[in-house]
């Protein structure tokens, strides 16, 4: 494989849009998807994550070689800027002509997310509202994969709820290991604006609240299954950024708490999944 392929996919941010792409594949098997139902949901699912990812990293760029961060593709030069930038393009064009081999209402919700995504990359990412297109993207991707399915109803509020807290957990775990170098290049989201204490609580409330409307939103009573979830979602984000003096000396505490989000998610989704209670 090519260098320039290489930085391709680093500069997808590889880990969330797998594990992105991954629960999307879960919950069209757990509402019902055909083969090639489930394949339509992940091809789209995944074009979205690339397009986000490399749009992302084609406009830090100059913000990155700023502050030396030489683990991203582009400042390292494994990859240009508008290779990485011309990726983003197709993959986003590629997002709702896959969404549209499902229906035209599920597209139009696989779209107004992607958008709202790729707004987040600008100008959102930089003022107080960056919350907001986590959450809103994060809520659309339930309601593109019930809507998806033939003949499916409305997805439930709950379902759409527990994503967009998920989103929102994710963007405060997310940003914790750039504070500092995005306080240096002018960015000033919501994370930054609370601080990295704030940001922790504020990622460990939205997964506790996401895993919780998963564990009680649908019909009948909680599983201990599910019970045991929502100690997860308890336990493990804290562990992940107060795990010992070590880990924030190496600076790898901030990351973990974003794959503890991730951990935490798919645990939620085969949850739903195994237990029949998806819609």
């Amino acid at each position: 494989m090519s260098t320039s392929v290489l930085g391709l996919v680093r500069a997808s941010h590889p880990e969330p849009a797998a594990a992105v792409t991954l629960v999307a594949g879960l919950l069209a098997v757990g509402v019902g998807h055909r083969p090639a139902g489930v394949a339509a949901v992940v091809l789209t699912v995944l074009a979205s994550q690339l397009a986000v990812g490399w749009t992302n990293d084609a406009l830090d760029a100059d913000r990155d070689t700023a502050v030396g961060r030489t683990d991203k593709p582009i400042p390292a030069g494994a990859v240009g800027r508008r290779t990485v930038a011309l990726g983003a393009v197709l993959a986003a064009l590629a997002t709702p002509l896959l969404a549209l081999t499902t229906n035209p209402v599920a597209a139009a919700w696989m779209t107004a997310g992607l958008v709202s995504a790729l707004l987040y990359d600008w100008p959102l990412k930089s003022g107080p509202a960056s919350v907001l297109p986590y959450a809103f993207s994060f809520g659309t991707l339930p309601a593109f994969v019930v809507l998806a399915l033939p003949g499916a109803p409305a997805p439930p509020v709950w379902l759409v709820a527990a994503a967009a807290c998920l989103g929102a957990g994710a963007h405060f775990a997310n940003v914790l290991p750039d504070l500092a170098d995005d306080a240096r290049t002018g960015v000033r989201g919501l994370p930054h604006r609370i601080g990295a204490a704030g940001s922790r609580v504020a990622a460990a409330l939205l997964l506790l609240a996401a895993t919780g409307t998963l564990v009680l939103g649908p019909p009948g009573p909680p599983s201990g299954v599910g019970l045991a979830a929502v100690f997860t979602a308890v336990v493990v984000p804290p562990l992940s950024w107060y795990g010992g003096r070590g880990a924030a000396r190496s600076g790898r505490r901030p990351v973990a708490a974003f794959r503890a989000v991730m951990l935490v998610a798919l645990i939620d989704v085969v949850l739903l999944v195994t237990s029949g209670r998806v819609v």
